[in-house]
């Protein structure tokens, strides 16, 4: 379940370092990658020019859609107790042995991964392979830690649940994606009642039966010698096995047509609306680059369409965009977020449609593309000047199933787009009447 107060970043910027030096002059990511098989996990290990300084990444396929439908809570009170002490060191220890050395390392759960992620310096990367290690492995699960947990979950659903903007989040799942689907979210009663009722037994075979190195992938990269972070990780993992990969999850069938939600929520200053559909493309699909191109041009930030023209021209909104994404290990969807005062949410929505149908229908221009293509690559490359960055785009990349030289290959991806592709894609994975829109806040004409 997809509790703001457990989130972390998305992998690409998780952490924020400092630049490194010498960037450009790099030969590639591929080429000075080290990668190997320690004890079943993929690990990559990239050098760089930044001084004394070690970000580590990583996943395993210990997410929500491991959940047995009887308990949708269990992946993520697995993880969240991760942190809370080992059958070595109780949380305290562990955090003082962290705090003395400056290191950090934090555990999240997704739709489909457990995501950790750490720093530290050069020197403390073996005290920091360790501590990740024994939490991942030997964790304690105290009842006392497990107590305390669940009312940290009830007091940040409870909080959530007066956010138009989570309300919103939280039904288009369901209007998008089908049961069975990793992207489609329980209700918050049903999370909350499964938070309730789950034990210390449960998680403790949840761990044991989903928590291992097969499917584990751990992107290093800053000031290391690969050999010895190899050495470090294999002393740290070495005995450990298990683990498992999920079957091939469900493709969102395609909308029959237009829906409609509304979330009434008194006493709100703002509408909360999404409107969107699934795309049944992975980011590793032939069309998803070229659709992310296009719906860059649609509404990305102020350039955008949507913010110039809905926004800018016409002043209906304070804020509207378009994004792709949910779809690194499954299928995911196309969406327009917007939030408009209640007063405005007629006129907002039909400015929104009908740049919709405008875009479906034209597509982009040359003109369009050619800047997209530049500022796309441009920020790409400086999200690859920071030791998080640069791993968290290797990890995403490789999670995709996309080959490491592709870390390396994406900016010549996106200039190579032509015209016809990116409207293609639009054409092809885009159609304005096989919509869900969901709206949540203080609705005009509710009481």
């Amino acid at each position: 379940m997809r509790i703001q107060q457990m989130k972390i970043l998305p992998c690409v910027a998780a952490l924020t370092l400092s630049l490194f030096a010498g960037t450009g002059a790099r030969a590639g990511v591929a080429s000075d990658a080290v990668r190997a098989d320690i004890g079943g996990m993929d690990v990559i290990v990239v050098r760089t020019d930044v001084q004394n300084v070690v970000t580590i990444t990583g996943t395993l396929r210990a997410g929500d859609d491991r959940s047995p439908p009887g308990n949708v809570a269990l992946a993520t009170l697995t993880g969240a107790m991760l942190d809370k002490g080992t059958t070595k060191l109780d949380k305290f220890a562990i955090s003082q042995q962290f705090g003395n050395v400056g290191a950090s390392v934090s555990f999240s759960v997704g739709a489909s991964t457990l995501q950790f992620g750490g720093k530290c310096l050069r020197r403390d990367f073996g005290l920091l392979a360790q501590l990740l290690a024994d939490q991942l492995r030997e964790p304690a699960f105290p009842e006392a830690e497990l107590a305390k947990l669940k009312k940290q979950l009830d007091g940040a659903m409870r909080s959530q649940l007066e956010d138009p903007d989570f309300r919103a989040d939280d039904a288009y799942t369901r209007a998008v994606f089908p049961a069975g689907h990793p992207n489609r979210q329980p209700t918050p009663d049903e999370f909350m009642a499964a938070v309730g009722r789950t034990t210390v037994a449960e998680i403790r075979q949840f761990h044991s039966q989903y928590y291992g190195p097969t499917g584990m992938r751990i992107v290093i990269v800053g000031d290391v010698d690969p050999a010895a972070v190899q050495a470090e990780l294999r002393k740290a993992f070495t005995g450990w096995t298990g683990g498992s990969l999920p079957p091939s999850a469900p493709v969102a069938p395609e909308l029959a047509g237009t829906t409609k939600e509304t979330v009434f929520m008194p006493d709100k200053t703002s509408v909360s609306v999404i409107m969107g559909q699934p795309t049944q493309l992975r980011y590793s699909d032939a069309d998803a680059l070229a659709l992310r191109v296009a719906t860059r041009i649609f509404g990305s930030g102020f350039t955008g369409r949507l913010m110039s023209s809905v926004r800018d021209k016409e002043g209906l909104t304070y804020d509207i965009g378009a994004y792709v994404g949910n779809d690194i290990f499954s299928d995911g969807d196309w969406r327009i977020d917007a939030t408009f005062a209640p007063a405005l949410l007629d006129k907002g929505l039909a400015s929104t449609k009908r740049q919709l149908v405008l875009w479906r229908d034209q597509g982009v221009t040359a003109e369009e593309l050619a800047r997209s293509k530049s500022r796309t690559a441009g920020s790409y490359k400086v999200g690859l000047a920071t030791t998080s960055g640069l791993a968290g785009t290797i990890l995403t990349m490789l999670n995709s199933g996309m080959p490491l030289e592709f870390v390396d290959e994406y900016p010549q991806r996106i200039a190579a787009l032509t015209l016809e592709q990116v409207n293609n894609a639009i054409r092809k994975h885009i159609d304005p009447e096989r919509m869900v829109l969901v709206e949540a806040g203080t609705l005009p004409g509710y009481d």
